[in-house]
């Protein structure tokens, strides 16, 4: 094959066949394609757009450039979760307790915090100790002794999607839906899963704004997940505020020992029991989303959920006197209030100027190699359609610079929109899909 009429037939906006797109897939990965010609082509589908037959096609060739794990001798249904990322999304945290808690077996490989969005692992590692960098015989041992195993993405899991999307992140080419497919769906196929549950974000906090897009972007995921005989459910969900109250590394496994132990319920509570209640429907422990929520739930007051969470966090190497008294963690040097400057309802918030506002305080990267601080973040006090007075706090700022936090608080309070009249307060579940 030539990879100029290759480019040249996706320019001019024909469909690729499986042979056509495991060529491209593999002479990159193999570096016989040099990134020039393959940036060519990236752009081409971009613009030009690939059909689904093409995104199951291009998703099987990023899968099979590495391994695909086997978890057939770990008995049980194997169930993961995949979000397309916000602020204040620490949901894997909770959920992953809480069905394993059940006997579902639930592998999750997730990754770290991407421009305003936090990441899994980064959340998790904040716990001293902590291991997410498990090889893949850690990988199965974790998940037959307790049924939830969380890491990143090793080498041998689906490696052409770690050159591609570095590739994409500069070609200008991340925002096409079926590269984003073929990039979430090559890893979590990996993991030898069953089924899937996708929560897939809308909103300004969201990399899909428009609920539209958001809902392409689940036809998608769902079309290529049955093309591989998945089992697959996905929820649209809101991103124009905070999920929960706490964003940051430690501050976000705070907020989750708390949805744990029953002692907060709000909108991450709520979401986390949906998701939960998805991931038990598919794993066959309960006869509808529904009654796997009240299952849930029932984990949560029984105190299960929690010690599932204790028991992964000792196995993959947690410091876990830290999950039991999070009192003991250690506190940022300066902590700045925001103060709401008038009164009014709270009739818009600028997440992603939020999750922006996060990075400024340490809590995540701004360049590739930049240092975390585990301890940096916000306490988020408000949602839209809130009705506050002059004075009233809005938000705690945590971090080591005192500079920081006030260049922060000054982000917060540009990000935040008020109102004489109260408005209609997002849904937090948009679309359920099935």
């Amino acid at each position: 094959m030539n990879v100029v009429n290759l480019i040249q037939k996706k320019r001019d906006g024909k469909a690729f066949t499986k042979d056509e797109i495991d060529f491209l897939i593999s002479g990159y990965t193999k570096n016989i394609i040099p990134d020039y010609q393959f940036s060519a082509f990236l752009m081409a589908a971009y613009l030009k757009g690939m059909n689904k037959k093409e995104t199951s096609y291009l998703t099987d060739a990023m899968l099979h450039s590495g391994k695909v794990v086997n978890l057939n001798s770990i008995p049980g249904v194997k169930i993961d979760k995949h979000s397309t990322g916000g602020i204040g999304d620490k949901t894997s945290l909770i959920i992953a307790p809480i069905v394993a808690s059940l006997g579902i077996k639930v592998p999750m490989i997730s990754g770290r915090g991407l421009g305003h969005t936090g990441g899994t692992l980064d959340k998790l590692e904040s716990i001293p100790g902590f291991r997410t960098g498990l090889n893949l015989n850690e990988y199965k041992s974790v998940l037959r002794k307790c049924g939830a195993v969380l890491i990143g993405q090793t080498k041998e899991i689906a490696p052409a999607d770690k050159i591609i999307y570095s590739l994409r992140d500069v070609t200008g080419t991340v925002e096409s839906i079926p590269l984003i497919t073929g990039s979430i769906m090559s890893k979590k196929l990996a993991e030898g899963i069953d089924g899937l549950v996708l929560d897939v974000k809308a909103g300004s906090g969201a990399f899909m704004r428009k609920t539209k897009d958001a809902e392409n972007l689940a036809d998608s995921l769902i079309s290529t997940a049955k093309s591989f005989d998945k089992k697959v459910i996905a929820f649209i969900t809101d991103m124009n505020q905070p999920l929960g109250n706490y964003i940051g590394n430690w501050f976000e496994v705070y907020e989750s020992i708390k949805v744990l132990k029953g002692e907060v319920k709000n909108d991450l509570y709520e979401l986390c029991l949906n998701l939960a209640g998805a991931m038990i429907y598919l794993g066959e422990k309960s006869k509808s989303i529904n009654e796997g929520k009240k299952l849930a739930e029932e984990q949560i007051k029984n105190s299960e959920a929690f010690s599932k969470f204790i028991e992964i966090a000792k196995l993959q190497g947690g410091k876990v006197d830290y999950i039991n008294h999070p009192e003991k963690y250690p506190e940022s040097k300066f902590v700045k209030k925001l103060t709401a400057d008038k009164s009014g309802f709270v009739k818009k918030i600028d997440n992603f100027q939020v999750g922006t506002a996060s990075l400024e305080l340490g809590a995540g990267r701004k360049k590739l190699g930049d240092k975390i601080d585990p301890k940096a973040g916000i306490v988020f006090k408000i949602k839209i359609g809130d009705k506050l007075k002059k004075g009233d706090d809005i938000a705690e700022l945590h971090s080591d610079n005192k500079l920081k936090n006030d260049l922060a608080a000054r982000m917060l309070s540009d990000a935040i929109t008020f109102s004489n009249k109260r408005p209609i307060r997002p849904r937090l579940i948009k679309k359920i899909i099935s």
